[in-house]
């Protein structure tokens, strides 16, 4: 049973009527049935016209003058088109007719949560969240650290932000342990019952961390039909963005045409590297990647260097010449701090908020927040370390 099932009453005079739509709302989970002595009100009513239609569409008359209930469905075995005239006009949303076929009333009811759920959205003030995808240049560069941090920062005490963290690393997702969280959904659950999807069916999927980040898991196996299609993944992030204002993603890999929905739609991407050779390369083959795409605009991609040491063999102007981009951020390196927010499951900021490695992700949540990115100027001059070379023009969109 979700959290807040939708009330609905009965009115019917048929005990065929009533056992059959009995049996329909109980294995619905977002209803819940209200007898008819229930003092408090429905949002939705069905009423059954019998042999004296004008003394039950008085009653239609008085449910809806007093409110009783948000909608009214009529159902009747009656197939005269003048009884659904005269339904619709006095005020009922949907004609059902007897015998009760399931298939007719399932879908007499999503249209009513539909209808409900933009009724509520209109008279609440829509955010514009913004999506921000962090992409592994290679595996083991630290990408989930970056997430979860950067998310906990986006939500600390005294921000107004709300944040979303989903793991899109299909089967290996860390995002739980990195936070010591056991959820009970992912977003498997989502792409099951994606009919379902609202922003109440939504937050009753997502785990609330004690950061005040709401985490969306990947699936913990492959067994299961999940339907995750990349218009599913573009329907649930619609709606994030309405709900939040900041959706962390940690997207692994580009892998398929889910990761790649997930890139089109983002409004920042974080390319995580460290300063080796094969990272580098790696990111000079993701960039001429979104170049061929077409997507994102070069100016919305931004490379995060991870455990950077000043006296690293590859310098920070080196990787830019090798890439043919500038760095936007580079985070110290402190490999023991972080494998032991890792161990204890608990963001960088709870754990030594005034070490540099935390004051590093707090500053790039600061900027990210406050929308202080810049386009980016090319280097000068071309790369040749790896012997590629990127076009220096703005990237088509």
């Amino acid at each position: 049973m979700p959290i807040n099932p939708i009330p609905v009453r009965l009115e019917l005079k048929t005990d065929e009527a009533r056992k059959a739509l009995e049996k329909i709302l109980r294995a619905h989970r977002d209803f819940q049935i209200r007898s008819s002595g229930d003092p408090k009100s429905a949002e939705l009513f069905i009423l059954e016209i019998g042999n004296r239609p004008e003394t039950d569409f008085a009653l239609l008359q008085q449910i809806l003058a007093a409110n009783y209930g948000g909608e009214v469905f009529i159902i009747s075995s009656s197939s005269d088109p003048s009884l659904l005239v005269q339904a619709l006009r006095s005020g009922a949303r949907e004609f059902l007719s007897q015998p009760i076929e399931e298939s007719e009333v399932i879908q007499a009811l999503e249209r009513f949560k539909a209808r409900r759920e933009q009724h509520r959205e209109g008279r609440r003030p829509h955010r514009k969240g913004k999506i921000i995808d962090l992409i592994g240049s290679k595996g083991g560069v630290g990408n989930t650290t970056i997430a979860v941090n950067l998310a906990t920062n986006l939500a600390a005490e005294g921000s107004k932000a709300k944040v979303a963290l989903i793991d899109m690393n299909l089967l290996f997702g860390e995002v739980p342990i990195f936070l010591d969280i056991v959820p009970i959904y992912s977003w498997g659950e989502i792409a099951k019952n994606i009919s379902r999807l609202d922003s109440t069916f939504l937050m009753s999927v997502l785990h609330e961390h004690s950061s005040r980040v709401y985490v969306l898991p990947s699936p913990s196996q492959l067994s299961g039909h999940f339907d995750a299609t990349p218009e599913v993944i573009e329907r649930l992030l619609d709606l994030m963005k309405r709900v939040f204002d900041f959706i962390v993603v940690d997207s692994g890999h580009i892998t398929d045409e889910i990761s790649l929905k997930i890139l089109e739609m983002a409004d920042t991407v974080l390319v995580t590297a460290i300063l080796s050779l094969p990272c580098l390369t790696n990111v000079s083959r993701i960039l001429r990647l979104f170049y061929d795409l077409g997507y994102p605009p070069e100016d919305l991609v931004k490379v995060v260097i991870n455990r950077y040491m000043k006296n690293s063999e590859i310098s920070l102007k080196d990787a830019e010449k090798s890439i043919d981009k500038k760095i936007f951020w580079s985070i110290p390196n402190d490999f023991h701090l972080s494998m032991s927010a890792i161990n204890q499951g608990k963001p960088l900021r709870e754990l030594a908020a005034n070490s540099p490695l935390s004051k590093s992700i707090q500053e790039l949540a600061d900027m990210l927040a406050e929308h202080k990115l810049v386009p980016e100027k090319s280097p000068t001059f071309i790369g040749r370390l790896f012997g590629q070379k990127l076009p220096l023009k703005a990237w088509r969109r």
